[in-house]
């Protein structure tokens, strides 16, 4: 099984391993620590890496070259589209997929002075912070978790936005000042979920992740991956993508905008799980109809 090597990402593999061992007992399985691009590289911002997938190629090119058998991501590292060769063989059962604030002095969002200086290393992030918060100021902060939470309690940046579901997996839930609103602050797409990845044609290794697979995270995930890929978008732009499962009925929530916030397109649309990449597909042709073609165009250059 192979995984990038920050603690989290370590954490994952193993909670994976464990997951398979209830349904295989006597699975004979090795983690194998893979170094990205986006691992390697500490301090060049996101936007001029070039590529979404920082964190993901060399874990694909390593399942392509049968050195592992598995890879275990951060769904919301993947790209829009599968390599050739190469599947999501199960989307597990899915963490909070909201962002959360975490503050030196363990004030929320609101609460926050006039001049505070917020972490984050996604134009997400920074352009909704910039809507919510205009007077605030943002800040680059790479490195893992641990890396950033030092960063805060350091003063080095007055608070930061990360992700729920790592701070949660790695024990650090207590550091949480805030979880944010997800309706307020809009969900990467696939926040909170894994994916295990294999060859397509290995059935052994995709029946046996399949064992995994949760069905709420396989809707979810593939209606905000449908919008990704009816949007092409790269790693310049802000957008977000937020599904959930009421009632039966699967409502999808988007959104493009400009890293300053001065424009900021939403979207929402509602209907059955069993039509989830076709509901993803028709909200990222409304947002496209709304001027979203018109950002891209500038900002994806």
């Amino acid at each position: 099984m192979g995984t990038r090597a920050s603690a989290l990402a370590l954490v994952q593999a193993d909670l994976a391993i464990a997951h398979l061992r209830r349904v295989r007992p006597d699975l004979d399985a090795e983690v194998v620590e893979i170094s990205t691009k986006g691992d390697r590289d500490k301090t060049t911002p996101f936007t001029e890496l070039g590529t979404k997938a920082i964190f993901a190629h060399e874990l694909q090119r390593a399942l392509l070259d049968d050195e592992i058998d598995v890879a275990v991501h951060s769904l919301k590292d993947l790209t829009e589209r599968e390599p050739d060769g190469l599947v999501i063989a199960s989307v597990p059962e899915r963490a909070d997929p909201r962002d959360v604030l975490v503050s030196r002095e363990g004030l929320v969002l609101d609460a926050l002075p006039s001049g505070a200086v917020i972490g984050t290393s996604s134009v997400r992030r920074e352009a909704l912070l910039r809507e919510i918060r205009p007077d605030v100021k943002t800040a680059p902060l790479r490195g893992n978790v641990d890396t950033r939470l030092r960063k805060v309690a350091e003063g080095v940046v007055d608070a930061a936005v990360l992700a729920s579901a790592g701070l949660d997996r790695l024990g650090f839930a207590g550091r949480i000042a805030e979880r944010l609103d997800a309706t307020r602050m809009l969900p990467a797409i696939g926040q909170g979920a894994l994916a295990l990845e294999a060859r397509a044609a290995d059935q052994r290794v995709v029946k046996l992740c399949r064992a995994l697979a949760d069905p709420a995270a396989e809707v979810t995930t593939t209606a905000e991956r449908a919008l990704l890929a009816g949007l092409g978008v790269g790693c310049r732009t802000p957008v977000a993508g937020h599904a959930t499962l009421t009632d039966g009925r699967l409502t999808l929530a988007g959104l493009v905008g400009r890293p300053d916030a001065s424009e900021m397109i939403r979207e929402t649309v509602t209907g059955a799980p069993g039509d989830a990449a076709a509901l993803g597909a028709e909200l990222a042709k409304r947002l496209l109809a709304r001027g979203a073609d018109r950002i891209l165009r500038e900002l994806e250059v």
